[in-house]
């Protein structure tokens, strides 16, 4: 009789208070398939790196790809929001925000304050998923109560939609005793051993399978990929978001979820994850270098017109930090006065490089280039 790698959920309609504690069993990720992809997703993840660090203007990528990662998560949940809303909405950050676009704009705020915690922190904690999900659903509670009766359904409109998938850990104190197995083996890598991006795609696992939280456990997850990566220096800042490509394989995200509490199966797992590394951080690197290419191809052409326009460099770097620009981004980065920026981005529409839009009576103007890009 075969050994028994992974115990796994005997009835998915009853809460997994059994669900295993860290470390998993090193038969079950140290395949050759495995480390073959293994390889694959590291030589992809170090050239994005390598990429990212030689860029000066990091607020360029911050600003841009973040917003992106924040529309395409939500969107995993259901939050729809288009384009020009959000664009809209983060140039506005300082009015309110209605509907979806507020809720993405919270994941985003969510990604930053969470890799700032982290920065002035050696470790991760509690404290570090409590304050992700809080900024997510702007909420003061914390982990689920003992009488939350808890279950992941399937959803859409097939012969099984609103059938229970998967029904986690019940009880207070046992969702503290797994969480806190979890930030051991995050934190410890002595006794725990293994390629930090294994370690990750593990780690995302078990938080879904511990689902701490009422709500934007799947959120708080996917913030926390980037994060760890972040923190174990893989990356200098957070811009490999995995959230297009499990949106584009939503399927084989949540039956990989599945096949480890039902059949114990790590592989399809952490081979799907291996995999999103790869893909995501290759059309990142190529993004990057589009966007960069826009944006010196765009000053070069402005620089011909240097009779025109002062301040070449911070106008075109002003531009590049965000989809949707206006008067007054200019003036209170201390740029130009009121006029001599409005009378600019009107210039620089008469070069078919920005578009003048009229937004509930406000003016915006667009980016054509690198809305074009961020689109794609």
């Amino acid at each position: 009789m075969p050994e028994i790698l992974y115990l796994v959920n005997p009835d998915r309609n009853i809460p997994w208070n059994d669900l295993p504690i860290l470390p998993i069993r090193k038969e079950l990720y140290q395949t050759i398939e495995i480390l073959e992809k293994l390889g694959d997703a590291k030589a992809a993840l170090a050239r994005l790196h390598g990429r990212s660090v030689v860029i000066p203007n990091q607020g360029l990528l911050i600003n841009t790809i973040s917003l992106q990662e924040a529309k395409i998560s939500s969107a995993i949940e259901n939050i729809f929001t288009t384009d020009d809303e959000l664009y809209k909405a983060f140039s506005d950050q300082n009015t309110e925000t209605n509907g979806a676009s507020k809720e993405v704009l919270r994941y985003r705020e969510a990604l930053w304050s969470g890799y700032n915690y982290l920065k002035n922190r050696a470790r991760f904690d509690q404290e570090y998923f409590t304050r992700i999900f809080q900024e997510i659903k702007q909420t003061k509670e914390g982990i689920r109560p003992d009488f939350l009766n808890t279950t992941i359904k399937q959803s859409g409109t097939g012969p099984n939609a609103g059938q229970v998938v998967y029904t986690p850990p019940k009880g207070y104190a046992i969702i503290q005793d797994k969480l806190d197995n979890l930030i051991n083996f995050l934190n410890d890598d002595e006794n725990f051993k293994m390629d930090h991006i294994l370690k990750m795609a593990i780690a995302h696992f078990q938080f879904e399978a511990i689902h701490p939280f009422r709500d934007g456990n799947g959120r708080t997850g996917r913030i926390f990929n980037i994060h760890y990566l972040t923190k174990k220096g893989l990356l200098d800042v957070p811009i490999l978001f995995l959230s297009r490509y499990i949106l584009d394989h939503k399927d084989d995200y949540y039956s990989g979820l599945m096949e480890i509490s039902q059949r114990g199966n790590w592989k399809n797992w952490l081979l799907f994850m291996l995999r999103a590394i790869e893909s995501t951080s290759n059309i990142t690197f190529q993004k990057i270098n589009d966007i960069v290419s826009a944006k010196d191809s765009i000053l070069e052409y402005i620089k011909k017109e240097n009779r025109r326009f002062r301040k070449t460099e911070d106008l075109i770097k002003n531009l590049f930090n965000q989809p949707f620009t206006k008067v007054k981004h200019l003036v209170d980065a201390g740029i130009y006065a009121e006029n001599t920026a409005r009378d600019y981005l009107n210039k620089l529409c008469d070069m078919q490089i920005l578009e003048k839009k009229e937004i509930e009576g406000h003016h915006y103007y667009l980016n054509l280039e690198l809305y074009h890009i961020l689109s794609e």
